[in-house]
């Protein structure tokens, strides 16, 4: 049986999402999708009402040094005008126990998207790098705290409720 070709078939292919690592000059936008973020996960927590924009101050100043740790990884997708996603991961080391057999547990630490580049599979993509990287970092587990609407690509990737309760995926 042949396979189907022709315009119809061209819609279905999804265009290959590049990731990269983020650079300095990436900064301010990352600043920007991690302040969506919190917007967007609402409440009180994440937007209190007495919020000074210190906070992004701050936030620049700590993504600057990530950018260069071997303890961190950032990674963007580009988008038109500036960046689409980013996504943040860590490793820590921990102490060994029979539950994390070497103490390096990784960490995502937020994957946003902008509204306008939804639905493209960048966080997926975004998520595969950090999983990638994590693996190279001999991570045991990695944590990660989900949005109701990020925990179905968290599920679909192997994450599974975590014992206290988190999400966690082992490599």
């Amino acid at each position: 049986m042949s396979q189907p070709t022709g315009p119809a078939t061209d819609q279905l292919t999804m265009p290959t999402t590049a990731v990269r690592r983020a650079a300095e000059a990436d900064l301010p936008e990352l600043v920007r999708l991690r302040a969506l973020l919190f917007e967007n996960l609402g409440g009180e927590y994440f937007n209190p009402s007495s919020q000074e924009d210190d906070w992004r101050r701050e936030l620049a100043a700590v993504l600057e040094e990530k950018l260069t740790t071997e303890a961190a990884r950032i990674f963007v997708v580009d988008g038109e005008q500036g960046l689409a996603a980013c996504g943040i991961g860590t490793v820590e080391q921990w102490f060994p126990g029979p539950h994390n057999r070497n103490g390096r547990v990784g960490h995502v630490i937020g994957v946003v998207t902008d509204p306008r580049y939804r639905r493209r599979g960048h966080s997926r993509a975004i998520m595969r790098a950090l999983l990638d990287w994590f693996r190279t970092q001999e991570a045991s587990r990695v944590d990660l705290y989900a949005s109701s609407e990020g925990e179905p690509l968290y599920r679909d990737l192997g994450f599974v409720d975590h014992p206290d309760p988190a999400l966690y995926w082992r490599p």
